[in-house]
């Protein structure tokens, strides 16, 4: 089975492009990046915020896409709350080099 930031990366490292023609959200993935480090632990005063625990970022989104696939939840077209959360873990994911390089 593989390891659920993989799946998340998988899925939203797609959306990173779209902040170049959509800046409210980047605007908002911005947002939400903030708000999982702070669940997490992970906000500093510095320029820039140490990595969240892998670990931790992992049980997270988990957590979160177990409770998507019991609403249902199906990605949009556009973005929504959960595409632009979803977005944002993968962006942490990729920030901090938490995957072995792709070949």
């Amino acid at each position: 089975m593989p390891c659920v930031l993989t799946t998340v990366c998988a899925d939203f490292d797609r959306r990173f492009a779209e902040f170049a023609f959509e800046p409210g959200f980047a605007a908002s993935v911005d947002q939400h990046v903030a708000e999982i480090r702070s669940r997490l632990g992970a906000d500093g005063a510095g320029l820039e915020p140490p990595a969240p625990p892998r670990d931790a970022l992992a049980d997270y989104a988990l957590g979160f896409l177990d409770a998507l696939a019991e609403t249902g939840w199906r990605e949009p077209v556009g973005y929504d709350y959960a595409v632009c959360r979803l977005t944002a873990l993968s962006w942490l994911v990729n920030r901090h080099r938490f995957l072995a390089p792709r070949d």
